[in-house]
């Protein structure tokens, strides 16, 4: 089986001592295509170290993360706008809006991500959308520039079903990571009324590990656990998840399959 895990920080300093032996278990699980989103001008050059590093399994993406936005807002976003010209990358973010850590500057960060929207527009990619707090001022600023052509992925979703709802409505598909493994989590209802096709895997690793690994850091060859729980609350098999969440999300980034070759 070969599995995508749709969102990483594989330059976060958790893996800094043992990052070949993580990428060595993912590849062993099956986790063959890894995105790995930037959060803010300072992790750019990691992450394009690190996907020249794995260039056949790990894709990178540009963005500047909510929680990253504040009094020098203005000279991320222009290296951020400055690297996307600068090599190929498979999406736009993590962007999006967060009300749960600061609200400083909500409404510079409502500037970042209409930025980033209209940035995912002119190259033609997929969106990382973050959205903490903040569900109905994502959808409000979504709303504004939804034109047929928005397309991407709400990551790490734990919203309702009436919300996963609206968002395949938008044409969006939903992260599922390891908060569906959670024994008092309720996101299994959302998964249980969603179709498969609008569901990626992911870890948002280093953070929400599946149990039984809950409260020690992620990985990327934790994913199968997440499909795992999928696969028994639809009542379907781990083929059926790893072939199609795969599919969908080599799909979305624009992602070539190399799995023939």
């Amino acid at each position: 089986m070969i599995f995508a895990d749709s969102h990483i920080h594989f330059y976060f300093e958790d893996f800094c001592d043992d990052l070949q032996e993580c990428f060595d278990r993912a590849i062993k699980a099956g986790v063959q295509y890894m995105v790995i989103p930037n959060v803010d001008s300072d992790t750019i050059q990691p992450v394009s170290e690190i996907c020249d590093r794995f260039p056949n399994n790990c894709f990178p993406s540009i963005g500047l993360h909510p929680t990253h936005v504040n009094e020098n807002y203005k000279t991320d976003l222009q290296t951020m706008l400055k690297a996307a010209n600068e090599r190929h990358y498979y999406a736009v973010g993590e962007a999006g809006l967060d009300l749960y850590h600061d609200k400083t500057f909500f409404s510079e960060q409502i500037e970042v991500f209409e930025t980033q929207i209209q940035l995912a527009k002119e190259k033609k990619l997929p969106l990382i959308i973050h959205s903490r707090d903040a569900f109905e001022e994502t959808m409000k600023v979504l709303k504004r520039f939804d034109d047929g052509t928005l397309r991407g992925v709400f990551h790490c979703f734990t919203g309702s079903v009436e919300q996963a709802k609206r968002i395949v409505d938008l044409g969006f598909y939903l992260g599922i990571g390891g908060v569906v493994t959670f024994k008092n989590s309720k996101l299994w209802q959302v998964v249980e009324a969603i179709d498969l096709e609008h569901i990626l895997l992911e870890t948002d690793a280093p953070f929400i590990s599946p149990d039984p690994y809950r409260g020690k850091r992620n990985e990327p060859a934790y994913i199968p656990l997440i499909a795992q729980r999928i696969a028994t609350i639809k009542n379907i098999s781990l083929e059926t998840v790893a072939e199609k969440t795969t599919e969908q999300t080599l799909k979305l980034f624009g992602i070539n399959d190399c799995r023939g070759k």
